[in-house]
């Protein structure tokens, strides 16, 4: 056996032991529909926060979660689940929503490109809000939408209070608005703002990294189109 598949072995088995424990399969299903901050983690899932830094010490050591400052409140990390690492486990399906509301900070780009992948993705009904709606979609969104083949109906940001109804699943694609909302975020998905950077790649990581979690997510609560 060469080094190469010596150290796959080892890579492999590593997860599996990361896996081997009933308090970090709580975790790493709490983590495959969103991200969470560990204060967060530990309130869902009732954990002592030295129990969690432990547990979560071993999901990184074996790459199945990873961590990303907060865009909103610098003091904050977002642990993030590694799903090309994650390959073969996944909690039951969740309960369908009336509506899946995807909200950012100024609904001019994340959460466009969002409610656009999940209308290719899933039959729910969808809408995008804002905590704090800017005056336009930002021309990126709209570039990005167009280079992926995204419906990007023409309308005005709008605020979440004017869109929210009972029985939506909302779903934040921002730091600021997730610190914002607190529980009335039920999902987050901690993406990096394309529209600081303004450029064509930032865009487009956006769309790749909202793309396959609109499909997780859709995977768990429809079926798809």
């Amino acid at each position: 056996m060469n080094t190469e598949q010596n150290a796959e072995l080892t890579r492999r088995a590593a997860v599996h032991a990361a896996l081997g424990d009933p308090a970090r399969l709580r975790i790493v299903d709490t983590l495959l529909i969103g991200d969470a901050s560990p204060s967060e983690l530990s309130r869902v899932l009732g954990m002592p926060s030295n129990l969690l830094a432990h547990h979560l010490g071993t999901l990184e050591s074996s790459g199945l979660v990873s961590r990303r400052r907060s865009e909103g409140d610098g003091r904050r990390t977002y642990l993030r689940l590694a799903r090309d690492v994650l390959s073969r486990t996944a909690p039951a399906a969740s309960d369908t929503p009336d509506r899946v509301v995807f909200v950012c900070t100024a609904n001019s780009a994340r959460s466009h490109l969002a409610a656009a992948l999940w209308k290719q993705t899933s039959d729910i009904p969808t809408a995008s809000a804002g905590t704090h709606p800017a005056a336009t979609v930002d021309r990126g969104a709209v570039e990005a939408a167009r280079r992926h083949h995204l419906p990007m109906p023409r309308i005005q940001p709008r605020s979440l209070t004017d869109v929210l109804v009972d029985g939506d699943l909302v779903v934040t694609v921002c730091d600021r608005a997730h610190e914002t909302l607190g529980e009335v975020s039920a999902v987050h998905w901690s993406v990096a703002d394309p529209v600081g950077a303004s450029t064509t790649e930032a865009f487009d990581v956006a769309v790749e990294d909202l793309s396959v979690r609109v499909g997780e997510l859709a995977r768990r609560v429809s079926t798809p189109v």
